[in-house]
């Protein structure tokens, strides 16, 4: 089958590889009809990890089941179904805990597993014409028949429930004001998701033109933070208070403000600025213990100079970690099902598959409106 290889840094490449087999009795192969590029698919894509040559990429899958394992119980040939970017076993302790992000089974020695990322186990990612999914009766959300609102369910991958878990790690409730750092897919998806938490005021911090239009267009309060700092920007519109809640969907490749250059903990301490006393922080975006790209010799072991101390000072909450998928998309599906949520609206372009090196290339340099990308492996 075709499918999307990393070659080295900035190159990815179509190549040819293996058939996905059926494996274990509870596994079933998907017929990939949508595939997104995400975010964390760049920190690989540039070298910023540990990732080898020959990596599929693809964790954000969406398509029909065309094999079932004897095993599984609750899909039949033919089921429309995505998959969350979590790989999860749903019996270890923090899978029944709810923490799908986290399973202690599918990837030993670390908690958490994911397809086609680089130390999240052996799971061969989706960017292909046809993906293997463990634990299937687990991982597998049906999807209505058809194609309709394909380009909506694929984000219940990954991105439209990671930018929901922001707004559940700050904790944000109806009437809330929110600062969101990042206009990117996940940035958007908090302030849409926000917003359809009841959330009175929201902000959206960027520099990228199209990030801050798609901003303003979904009703939130666009901040360019190359005209000033984004945290006195956000008081002067708050009556100087600052926000109840803060979300940073940027991480650790963060852009010093003003300058071209990284600065990984600006985010963190521009929210921790930004936020009122008392208030609190949501973190879905990325931060790793080794980067070998980073600024610094501390940056490179993942240890960032962050404000603790201003931190402690306005008693301000924190939540990190990547989003339990399983966690919110069923919710999401029927949202989206109900016409309540449209999360498509990020969507900027749909391709083949065989235009993702080039995909890749301008959304990796924020160029032509590329704000996200879905690959169809069988247009």
């Amino acid at each position: 089958m075709r499918a999307v290889v990393y070659k080295g840094p900035f190159e990815v490449a179509i190549e040819q590889v293996e058939d996905p087999r059926i494996q274990h009795p509870n596994d079933v192969i998907v017929r990939v009809t949508s595939t997104a590029i995400c975010g964390s698919d760049l920190h690989m894509y540039e070298g910023r990890t540990a990732a080898e040559p020959g990596i599929v990429f693809g964790h954000e899958n969406l398509g029909v089941v065309e094999e079932t394992g004897e095993g599984v119980t609750s899909l039949s040939r033919g089921d429309r179904v995505v998959m969350p970017f979590n790989v999860a076993c749903g019996f270890c302790k923090n899978c029944t805990a709810g923490f799908t992000g986290f399973c202690l089974t599918v990837n030993p020695g670390f908690a958490g597993g994911a397809y086609g990322y680089v130390a999240m186990g052996p799971y061969v990612g989706g960017q292909a014409e046809y993906v293997r999914v463990p634990y299937a009766d687990f991982n597998c959300l049906k999807l209505p028949e058809g194609t309709a609102k394909e380009t909506d369910f694929v984000l219940l991958a990954d991105i439209f429930p990671t930018g929901y878990h922001g707004n559940e790690l700050a904790d944000v409730r109806p009437g809330d004001s929110v600062a969101v750092y990042g206009g990117g897919p996940v940035g958007l998806m908090a302030a849409y998701s926000a917003m359809l938490r009841g959330a009175s005021k929201v902000f959206v911090v960027d520099r990228v033109a199209e990030r801050l239009q798609k901003a303003r267009e979904i009703g939130a309060v666009p901040v360019d933070f190359t005209q000033g700092s984004p945290a006195e920007q956000i008081k002067e519109q708050t009556d100087g208070q600052g926000t109840d809640k803060g979300i940073d969907a940027v991480g650790y490749q963060a852009q010093a403000q003003g300058e071209d250059r990284e600065e990984p903990a600006t985010v963190l301490n521009s929210l921790v600025e930004t936020v009122r006393p008392t208030g609190a922080l949501g973190v879905p975006g990325l931060y790793v213990p080794r980067d070998p790209g980073g600024p610094d010799e501390q940056a490179k072991q993942g240890m960032l100079m962050v404000s603790i101390g201003r931190l402690f000072e306005k008693g301000l909450r924190v939540g990190t970690g990547q989003c339990n998928v399983k966690r919110y998309n069923r919710q999401l599906r029927d949202m989206i099902i109900e016409d309540r949520a449209q999360p498509s609206f990020v969507v900027s372009h749909e391709l083949p598959l065989d235009q993702a090196p080039t995909a890749y290339e301008k959304f990796d340099k924020r160029v032509e409106g590329y704000t996200k990308v879905v690959l169809h492996p069988h247009a």
